[in-house]
């Protein structure tokens, strides 16, 4: 493996691909010729090193794009990091649409063993739900999950499994509007064979408003429990529960068309890799589930910012471009509504790994997307129905987007990450590394290598690969690692006020 990567003739820099030493030398490759750099800095592994001389305001280039501006003169051999190197974004921006002519995206016709549920949507769990209306009772929920487990366990069923939240009291407007969207949806969601909505029987989000939101075709799998109105509620709750398992041991896998997958895309605990291996992987997985008539869902709209002129392009025709354009500047409207600074986005940990502007984040992360075009735009907790690549409205934080992925309807995440996290949503959530070194070290946490990309292995020998990883997951032959260990918990978008 060299030192160093370019991955666009327009760009400035190079990615280290290993610690370099300032006072080394080291050769780079600029479009087949050979350019020794002498280093005046330490570049820490997957940090940017400059390529030539940079001159103080002008745009510095990575992935082919700006990724912001030089605060000061940069010499060829220098690191480049928040030192150095700014936002070159500010402000509300105005659009126009100029769309790209779409690549055409071969089907495979592929298959995956789930479960087909009564409202024709696809589950790849058989899992039993307990979602619970208001935080008050997230113990009483978690005692009934525990008690279900044992009682039922080897009923031809995938877990019972509790997801608490604080919210559902005291909420008002669009706030306590997202809790019952949010809930409703996963209450829908095909992973769950059965679901028992839990409320306690004061709150704002009282259960008699979620049966007006939800769909149950079947009439079998939704229960409802108010606490206050029962002797003993964990009682009565074993009772129900035991009715969505009858309910759920009557559904067995068959094979279904890949058009009924849903996967959602995400990326947490990013490094300077992410860009070059994990995303880009990921975007070609969302490419195949695509190319069968599926549906990708792509979400962490902050870090779209400075790259989502691409998907914008990307838009099917103009109306869904609008849709974009409003996902853009309402939640650019959401920041400044608090105050915040819009472009002030990578966290202590993507500097760490060697990301320094949010341009330089949203360009990587954009990449999981793939190169499909944007078929529609969906408001927070709102189910898909079109299929292709769907937006998403939800931030970036992992807890949050991950359960506003999952409430769209992903079957399961492509998670990727050059940090490492165990976190894991209320669907199987696939942890993909950037570089070989976190998947050695958190061989319990990752459930994927794609730093390999680093080490000879080629896109489409790993695409392959990926892809039968995800069609043995959705067909329940293949369990990942927040699964195994036990780890699921959603998070709900506020933004309101709580009494």
């Amino acid at each position: 493996m060299s030192g160093t990567l370019i991955l666009s003739p327009k760009d400035d820099v190079a990615i280290a691909l290993c610690d370099l030493a300032g006072g080394d030398t080291v050769s780079v490759d600029v479009e087949g010729k050979e350019l020794v750099l002498h280093l005046s800095n330490d570049i820490p592994k997957g940090h940017k090193v400059a390529i030539r001389a940079i001159s103080a305001g002008r745009h510095v280039h990575k992935f082919g794009y700006s990724i912001g501006l030089a605060q000061k003169d940069i010499a060829a051999g220098e690191w480049v990091h928040t030192h150095n190197l700014r936002t070159g974004l500010s402000g509300l921006l105005d659009y126009q649409y100029e769309p790209i002519v779409p690549g055409t995206l071969p089907s495979k016709s592929l298959t995956f063993e789930g479960y087909e549920r009564a409202n024709g949507e696809a589950g790849i769990r058989n899992e039993i739900w307990i979602l619970n209306t208001v935080g008050c009772i997230n113990k009483t929920c978690e005692q009934l999950a525990r008690l279900a487990s044992n009682q039922f366990h080897g009923r031809g069923i995938d877990g019972v499994f509790h997801f608490a939240h604080p919210f559902g009291c005291s909420q008002l407007g669009d706030d306590l509007a997202f809790t019952q969207r949010l809930l409703t949806s996963l209450a829908e969601h095909g992973n769950a064979a059965g679901v028992l909505i839990v409320g306690l029987g004061c709150e704002n989000n009282q259960i008699d408003a979620m049966k007006g939101l939800i769909d149950d075709p079947s009439g079998k799998r939704i229960r409802f429990l108010k606490c206050q109105e029962e002797a003993d509620e964990l009682e009565t709750g074993l009772i129900l529960l035991e009715e969505l398992v009858i309910y759920a041991e009557t559904f067995e896998r068959k094979t279904m068309p890949m058009s009924k997958l849903k996967i959602g895309l995400k990326c947490g605990g990013s490094d300077g890799f992410s860009g070059i291996t994990a995303n880009p992987l990921v975007g070609t997985i969302a490419d195949a589930i695509v190319a069968e008539g599926g549906t990708a869902l792509l979400t962490e709209v902050p870090e779209m910012f400075g790259a989502e002129t691409i998907l914008m392009n990307r838009a099917q025709d103009e109306a869904v471009f609008r849709k974009v354009v409003g996902l853009i500047n309402d939640f650019k409207q959401y920041f400044i509504r608090h105050n915040q600074e819009i472009y002030e986005n990578p966290s202590p940990g993507n500097k760490s790994g060697g990301i320094t502007t949010l341009e330089e984040k949203s360009l990587g992360c954009t990449q999981k997307g793939g190169q499909a075009i944007v078929t529609d735009v969906l408001p927070y907790a709102v189910r898909s129905v079109t299929p292709g690549l769907n937006l998403i409205q939800s931030p970036g934080n992992d807890l949050v987007s991950v359960t506003a992925l999952a409430a769209a309807g992903a079957h399961l995440v492509l998670f990727t990450t050059g940090r490492g996290t165990p976190f894991g949503g209320p669907v199987p959530t696939v942890k993909l590394s950037t570089n070989s070194e976190l998947a050695l070290k958190k061989r319990n946490w990752i459930d994927f290598n794609a730093g390999r990309l680093l080490e000879g292995r080629s896109m489409n020998a790993l695409t392959n690969e990926l892809l039968d990883y995800v069609i043995q997951l959705a067909s329940g032959t293949q369990w990942t690692h927040n699964e195994e260990n036990g780890f699921r918990e959603i998070a709900i978008f506020k933004d309101g006020v709580i009494l």
